[in-house]
C-alpha cells in the first residue's frame, strides 16, 4: 500500500468512525423519544452496523500480511 493509499484509507476510516458515533447518538435519542419509530432505529442500527463492517474491512487492509 503506497503513503497516499495508506493516507486516504486513514481519512475514510475517521469519516466513518465519526459517521458511526453520529448514528450511535441518534439511535439514543430516538430510542429515549416517546415516539420512537421502531423501523427508523431499525434501519439506524443496519446502516451502523454496514459502517462497523466496513471500518473492520479497512483496519484490515492498514495491517501488513504476516505468515506465523
Amino acid at each position: 500500500m503506497t503513503e497516499e493509499e495508506e493516507t486516504a484509507v486513514r481519512m475514510e476510516l475517521a469519516r466513518l468512525r465519526q459517521e458511526h458515533r453520529d448514528l450511535d447518538a441518534a439511535i439514543a435519542a430516538l430510542a429515549q423519544s416517546t415516539h420512537a419509530d421502531f423501523i427508523q432505529v431499525q434501519r439506524l442500527k443496519k446502516r451502523k452496523l454496514l459502517l462497523k463492517d466496513r471500518i473492520t474491512f479497512l483496519e484490515d487492509q492498514m495491517l501488513p500480511d504476516i505468515i506465523a
